[in-house]
């Protein structure tokens, strides 16, 4: 849910082509799995096909172990452009993961939802989802660690229990995966886009029409950047890798310079939904990064303070719709809008209704 989904976190390659077992499971030490190709496999290249079984490992990592010797096809040192042929037997040596030690840290959480299965909180703004490096502290899931007893594995390093992301200022529903079996079963959700997905933002402008899709590839603009891009916006870095990116949405109300509306977006790309409304000329209030500005009470109000009513994005996920992972039966979540939100809509509601 994003503006950054993840998606699912099974690393066990499928019954359905492959034979697949760890030769050591349950050893912290290398993972061995071997892979029997049972169905022709015509101009896969062999790193494409390890990815698509190996889903938590980017796939430069896998032709790092390709190179590395970590990869054999019938015995045998191998490349990543192989093209797997019918009969084959893979082995995939996985190095160690890492040690993950998320040390719980008392901060005070927003519960909406829990069960044994699962955790929904609504999220407040300032704090990332998970460590970005070993020694980082005070992130969600260090807040989660304390409240709950166990936690799923998680799709990577540090990040137990995180099934999806929401950006370090964007607020609202965030779910938390309690078991291994929950975190699946939801991120399936997410991968299949059978989840609902409901934000509110405030926009800059008076958006002209009641609702539209938009659909447009983002990409990074750089490595060292988070700032996306959308394409076709000239001065394009000659590298970047754009992936489907489409946002619906739909007015809720005009005033005198800004506009509220609900998206719905039915991909999860970083910064999704910031950079498709300023794609459209209608950055959010708040999000210098994409060209929205800060508001104050004597901005909206024509008198008053000064002071900024809100330092980052008016962005909120407000509603998660989706299908309990264990008992298979439909769950709504809901956040209500956070204080600042609430008095920039009141004070557009007295001084700029249309």
């Amino acid at each position: 849910m994003t503006d950054h989904d993840a998606g699912p976190t099974n690393d066990f390659p499928s019954e359905e082509d492959t034979g697949a077992n760890a030769d050591n499971e349950g050893d912290k030490g290398p993972q061995t799995h071997r892979i029997e190709i049972r169905k022709r496999l015509p101009g896969r290249r062999l790193d494409k096909y390890l990815r698509s079984k190996f889903p938590r490992i980017s796939r430069t990592a896998l032709q790092l172990y390709i190179k590395q010797g970590l990869v054999t096809v019938n015995d045998l040192p191998t490349k990543a452009s192989y093209e797997p042929a019918l009969g084959d037997i893979i082995k995939v040596e996985l190095p160690p993961p890492p040690p993950v030690d998320v040390v719980p840290e008392d901060i005070p959480l927003d519960i909406i939802y829990e069960d044994n299965w699962l955790l929904a909180i609504n999220k407040s703004a300032g704090i990332v989802c998970h460590p970005g490096h070993p020694n980082q502290t005070g992130t969600l899931v260090h807040a989660v660690a304390f409240h709950a007893a166990h936690l799923s594995k998680g799709s990577a390093p540090f990040r137990p229990g995180i099934v999806h992301r929401l950006d370090k200022n964007t607020t609202g529903v965030m779910v938390i995966a309690k078991t291994d079996e929950a975190h699946w079963r939801i991120a399936l959700q997410f991968q299949r886009r059978t989840t609902r997905k409901e934000y509110f933002a405030l926009c800059h402008g008076r958006i002209r029409l009641d609702g539209d899709v938009i659909n447009q590839p983002l990409a990074p603009y750089s490595s060292t950047t988070k700032h996306m891009i959308v394409s076709g916006g000239g001065n394009l870095p000659r590298q970047a890798m754009f992936k489907e990116a489409i946002t619906e949405y739909r007015v809720v109300a005009r005033y005198r310079g800004y506009t509220a509306v609900e998206l719905f977006p039915k991909t999860g790309r970083t910064h999704q939904l910031r950079v498709h409304m300023a794609s459209i000329g209608h950055p959010m209030v708040g999000d210098g990064l994409y060209g929205g500005h800060v508001v104050s009470e004597a901005d909206l109000a024509g008198s008053g303070s000064d002071e900024p009513l809100i330092d980052h994005q008016a962005l909120h996920a407000r509603r998660l719709r989706l299908m309990h992972p264990i008992h298979e039966k439909p769950l709504e979540l809901n956040a209500p809008l956070p204080p600042n939100i609430t008095r920039i809509l009141e004070l557009l509601e007295t001084h700029r209704r249309l």
